[in-house]
Order: structure tokens, then sequence, then C-alpha cells
């Protein structure tokens, strides 16, 4: 009897050693389970995991033109991952994930084992345990607790299991992982790494990206390319072993070495760079503004966004490639300029106080002098500084350039550099297609199209002949060309009479026509105008046709002696082609959160600034600053934008405006056709640098030119946009009204100021 009970315990001895760990492992599951080892995710976190998600600034065209991000994550959907990408992650990192329930039993067997025995098996993570660590668990602090978050993967990889599809597990684990150098997601990989989508990924592509999952600092393409592209081989490897590629293939396509096509995530770089930093500060104010499910605000960084813009992404790369060639040219000219001038790139007249004034003023606007600030640094400190030379990294047109100078005179040198804004939209819309708002964001961050507003000259004329028209003149009538005399006490001027000067003589003297007047910008004629209305007429106008700057009512306002932004100034002059209802400039045309649903739409304000009638006069007298209007009395035929047809040899129908301000400090082109509204300015930083004659700083050569080479561009596109060179609707009823007499054949074209 006894012996039996001596048998019975060993045999409980022995079914006790064996099943003891499983028991132990179930108890401790169970525990883990119930929450005793600290929190799992609720069911409502499962469904739906916190993740960082990028905002995408999305064109017309649907091209990603940036984003907004605390982490550069935008989630695909599994039918966007190329196959041979998800055949790569398979045969790599989980084989049995189609068949498996969250934990791949043969594979942690073959780990322990692997322990046991101190052989390499490979590990026993499956994909969903993976994303399981991503997604709900932290780093563990010590032995212990990486073998309870272990035992908490586990069970939150079956729950995953339970909540979604293999496929949405897959995506998610793809969607989450971080493949450094900002890339962060698939999506965010294929761009950087590759610059392609996740559905156009190659077998290689495919490879190296799912070799990083292992160790991404360690399998980084930009610092260990060899070591990178032999993990890239073991992929390969794998996928040969289970017949995703076949011996050859790999033969074949491991022998290849890595090509990158590594595009950096910087908000400097990418097109529409001034248009992304000026819709971030929209943006912000919108996301205040607006309230998600929970009550809580929107956020720019992590809400995953989609703004949806106007923006035509080849008309934005059109506009920038034509205010990089041009500006690139002029660069060269003004270098040229004034090479050999001690003062330049300031006024012969200037003094050294007056010098250094100015590049005191850009010192202080300059990062390293508010760092030196923010360092309590004294100003003994700073002005040492700024006259040390510093090793450092300057804008040219050729390229960065690693100089030596003192970063005072680097201030100077960049007082040089001429700068541009340029908008371009859709008068019948609103719609803003393209906006350039500088040179170079990385350098000259200062947006000229919404942010800026310089002196518009010429430019704002034809506010003034619109009044005329709209008041019954007839764009023939003909006004003498002598001195208009505003009278100090009549006009409440401060100091003395006031009176307008043209640019030359010329003309002197000599009856002119409304409409060759304004093709040639005569200041005489827009001062008569200004005298018959008075400015506070004119500003009513203006203010109807857009304009929002505050501007003062003085007669002086004729000349465009004001400031406003060149995105104020084509909204106005939409106006004409618009048949008189002003359409203001949109960019946003709807936002939408990260799952597609619509938050909010946006639709271009409109208001009726004057008669279909005027707006077309105000065309076709237009088009007469590119066409040339003749004189009948000097029997020439002249206008100031007529390169147009002679160098550029455009035949289409095209009306414009050119603008010139004093000493030439600003260059400005308003370009309209039936379907694009264009401006353009020019000049630089500071107003005392410029060219010292009009040959070289007139409209017509600093701005117009940008907007001849995109327009060139743009035509030669149109099939793919839609834009052709058509004719302005306007009736035979108004042509009528245009004719002034016969012109001579010979166009010439007259210089403004």
């Amino acid at each position: 009897m006894m012996k039996k009970t001596s048998e019975r315990q060993k045999v409980f001895s022995v079914w006790l050693f064996v099943l003891s760990p499983i028991i132990i492992l179930l108890v401790t599951l169970y525990l883990t389970s119930v929450g005793l080892f600290g929190d799992l995710p609720s069911f409502e976190q499962l469904e739906n995991p916190k993740s960082n998600l990028a905002t995408e600034i999305i064109s017309s065209d649907g091209v990603v033109l940036g984003k907004y991000f605390f982490e550069n994550r935008s989630n695909v959907k599994y039918h966007e991952l190329s196959p041979m990408l998800v055949n790569a992650l398979l045969s790599t990192e989980d084989i049995r994930f189609k068949s498996h329930s969250g934990i791949d039993v043969r594979a942690l067997l073959r780990a322990v084992k692997g322990v046991v025995t101190g052989s390499k098996s490979g590990g026993a993570s499956t994909i969903t345990q993976q994303l399981a660590k991503m997604l709900f668990t932290e780093k563990p602090a010590s032995g212990l607790e990486r073998v309870m978050q272990k035992f908490k993967e586990w069970i939150i990889a079956v729950r995953l299991e339970r909540q979604y599809t293999k496929e949405e597990i897959l995506t998610m684990y793809l969607n989450k992982f971080d493949f450094i150098n900002n890339a962060v997601g698939i999506k965010s990989a294929s761009q950087i790494y590759f610059n392609t989508t996740t559905d156009a990924l190659t077998v290689e592509e495919s490879a190296m990206l799912v070799g990083m999952l292992k160790n991404p600092s360690l399998y980084n393409p930009n610092r260990r390319l060899e070591l990178t592209q032999e993990r890239r081989n073991v992929v390969l490897s794998q996928m040969k072993k289970y017949d995703f590629i076949t011996p050859s293939e790999y033969d074949s396509i491991s022998a290849n070495p890595i090509v990158l096509d590594f595009k950096k995530a910087s908000h400097n770089e990418g097109l529409a760079p001034y248009l992304r930093e000026y819709l971030r500060g929209e943006l912000k104010e919108w996301c205040k503004n607006n309230q998600k499910a929970d009550g809580s605000n929107y956020n720019l960084y992590t809400d995953g966004l989609k703004i949806y813009t106007t923006i035509n992404s080849k008309m934005q790369q059109y506009a920038e490639d034509a205010v990089h060639s041009h500006i690139e040219s002029l660069q060269d000219d003004f270098f040229k300029h004034w090479k050999g001038y001690t003062n330049a790139p300031f006024p012969k007249d200037f003094d050294k106080d007056q010098i250094y004034a100015i590049l005191e003023l850009g010192m202080k606007r300059s990062d390293r002098y508010k760092k030196l600030k923010s360092r309590n640094a004294s100003k003994k400190e700073i002005n040492s500084a700024f006259r040390t030379k510093t090793p450092m990294h300057v804008f040219t047109w050729k390229g960065e350039r690693d100089t030596v100078m003192t970063p005072l005179d680097s201030v100077r040198y960049y007082k040089y550099f001429i700068h541009s804004g340029m908008m371009s939209m859709d008068p019948n819309t609103g719609y803003v297609k393209a906006y350039v708002g500088g040179i170079n964001y990385k350098y000259f961050k200062y947006d000229h199209v919404k942010v800026g507003k310089r002196q518009v000259g010429s430019t704002f004329k034809p506010f003034l002949y619109a009044l005329a028209m709209q008041e019954g003149y007839s764009p023939c009538y003909e006004i003498p060309n002598v001195p208009v005399v505003f009278e100090k006490n009549q006009w409440g001027l401060p100091d003395k009479d006031w009176v307008p000067r043209n640019s030359d003589d010329k003309y002197e003297g000599m009856l002119m026509s409304l409409r060759f007047g304004l093709a040639n910008s005569i200041n005489t004629i827009t001062a008569y105008i200004m005298k018959q209305f008075g400015p506070h007429s004119v500003l009513d106008l203006a203010k109807k046709m857009g304009i929002t700057s505050k501007l003062d009512p003085v007669p002086s306002i004729c000349l465009g002696t004001f400031d406003l932004s060149v995105y104020e100034m084509v909204g106005a002059y939409s106006t004409f082609v618009n048949k008189g209802i002003w359409t203001e400039p949109i960019i946003v045309s709807r936002i939408e959160d990260k799952n597609g649903i619509l938050l909010q739409d946006f639709n271009p304000k409109t208001n009726e600034a004057m008669s279909e009638k005027t707006a077309d006069l105000m065309v076709r007298m237009l088009q007469g600053v590119v066409d040339g209007v003749y004189n009948p009395h000097a029997d020439v035929t002249v206008g100031t934008g007529v390169r147009l047809r002679r160098k550029y040899e455009f035949e289409n129908e095209i009306g414009g405006k050119t603008g010139t301000t004093q000493n030439n400090s600003d260059g400005w082109f308003m370009g309209i056709t039936p379907n694009l509204v264009t401006g353009v300015w020019s000049g630089n930083e500071d107003r005392s640098v410029h060219f010292r004659s009009t040959f070289y700083g007139q409209g017509a050569n600093m701005a117009l030119p940008v907007w001849a080479e995109y327009m060139q561009r743009v035509y030669t596109d149109s099939l793919t946009l839609g834009i052709y060179p058509e004719s302005f609707e306007i009736p035979q009823s108004i042509d009528v009204l245009l004719d002034c007499g016969s012109k001579n054949e010979s166009i010439e074209e007259y210089e403004e100021f």
C-alpha cells in the first residue's frame, strides 16, 4: 500500500513539474489580463489607438505640397501598399501572420529552444505583437518589467486580432513604424527615401524598407549604405525562400546597389514654402475655433487634417521656375550695375551713418542677433560678434557657398539681392493657382505676396480709369498733356501745391486719349482724372475691388504712392476680367479630418464693384498696354508692355499694366488673360537699394519677364492644365467705343515712371 502511494506521489510530482510552468503562465496571463500588473488598453483605446498624424497640404491636382507635424506620419490604407512590400514584410517578419491569432506558438517554441540550446533561431514576436508593443507599452526599466511587458503584448495582440482584420493590423504596423530621418510610417518613408508612393515601391525598395524594421538606426542608408544593402539582401533571400521571387530575380536584384532619391522632410524644401508658412498661421486660427467630437480643439500637428488647396502643383512649379529664371538673370545685371561703386549697393549720396543705420536694422532682424540677446549679451559683445569673421553658408543663385566673413558683412551682402513676389488666380472662381512669396525660403523667409506690401506705382492707375469709364468718359476722350495743379488750400495739402510730373517731356502739350494715357502710364492724364473725381471716390471703388489696406484720401494716390500686397492687387484686377464682379482670392477649398470627413468647405466672397460695360472697357484699355495705342497727334503706336509681343512673341489677347516707383525701388506687372490674372512685384529688401536707371528698374524689366516666362510654361502645358490662349468675351458694341482712329503699324515701347 505504501509503495502504491509513493508511486502516485512520484507521478503527481512529475505532472506537477511538467504542468506548473504552464499553470503559472496561465495564471500570470489571467492576472495580467485583469490589470493586476498594470492597466491594459480599453476597448475604446483599441478602437482608436493614439497616433500623431501629420496634417497634409494637398494641391488641386492631388499632390502633397507639404505637411505640419510633430511626427511626419501620414496613414495609408492596405490597398495603397505595394504587394511586394507586403510580401517582403511577411517573409521576413511573420510568415504565418495570416494563420495565427496574434501569437505564433511554433515561433515561440522555436525561440525557447534557441534560448535553451544557445542557438540562433529567429525572433518569436509576430507583427501583431510588434504593433501592440508600439501602440500600448512603454520601454521597460528592468528585466522583470520586460517579462511582464511581454505578457501584456500577448494579451493586447490577441485583442487586436479580434478587433481588426489582418490587413488592418499589417497596415497599422507599417503606418506606425519610425523609419528615422523624419520618416514616420511607410508613406513618409517611401517619399523621403525614394520620392515615390507606397503603391509604386519596387521589390528592392520594399526589401530595403522592410530590412530597416529590425533596427532603423543601424540600417540607415544615409549612414551605413553597405550594411543596409546586406540587410536588404537578407530580406530578398527570405522572399526567395518563400517563393515571392524566383532565384534568378534574387540573383539579379541582390547584385544591384541601393539607389536612393532622398528628399529630406523640411519646411524649407518642396513646392510653395511661403504659401505653406502663410497657411500655417491661418490654419492654427482655424483649429482654435473648431472642435472635435470630444470637445477639444483640433491640433494642426497631430490630428492628420487634410487641407485641400486651390493650388495647381504644375502651375506652382512653373511660377517658381519663372521667378528663379528671371530674378537670377536680373541679379547678375544688378551686380554688374553696381560694380566699382564705393557705397554699393546704396546711393552715392548716402553717408556712412545712413548706411550703418540700415545695416544695424538688418543686424537686429537677424537670428544671430536674437540669439545673442536671448543670452543677455551686452551691446559691446554683440557688436564684437558681428565684426568677427565667422565660417558660414551664404545664398547664391548657383547654390549655397561656404565662406568666411563677418556677420555684419553678410548683412550687407544680402542687401544686394533682388526679391520677388508672384500670385496667379482664376478670376472667375477666385482660386489661387500659384503663390511664390520669395526667391528662397531658407534664406529669405519674408512673404512678398500676402504679408509684404510695397508701393504699387502705376499699377494703381487703372482704378482711376475705371472710375472715369464708370462715370461716362470715353476711352477716346482726349486730354492735353499739361501739368495738373492740386492747390494746397483746396485739397488740404500740408506744405505746398502739388504738381505731378511725367517721366519725360516727350509728348508735352500734346492731346492724348485716355486709352493712350493708360497704355503709356502718363502721370498728367491720371492726375486729370483724380482732379475730376477726388480721392474719396477712387478709394470707394478700390474698396469695392477688394483693397483692404488703409489708404489716405490724398491726391497723390493717383500715382500709387502707397503700399499694397500682391494678393490685394491680383484680386482687384480680377474684377476687370470677371465682368465687374470682384472675387476674393482663396487658397483653401476644403478641410477634411483624417478619415476623409468634410469639416468645412470654403467659397470666395464676391462683390459687384463696377458695371459689366466698365469692366469690358477696362479689359480693352489694359490690352492697349501690351498691343500699343495709336496717337494721331504724335503718329506713334506705343505701350509700356509691348515687349510681350516683340520679345516674348505672345499672339493671344493679353491685358496688363506695368508699374515703376520712385527711384526704381519697385517694379510691378499685372497681367490679365481670360482665365488667369497674375501679378508680379520685384525689388530689393530696402527701398534705398535699387537700379540707378529706369531702363533696368522699370516694371517692364523687373517684373514683366517673370509673368512672360510663367505664361509661356503654362501655355506649353495647355493640354494638361486646360488653360489655353483664348480671347476675351467682349461684345462688339464695346469695341466700337474704342475706335479712336487708325493705327501706325510701327509699335514702340515707352518707358514709364
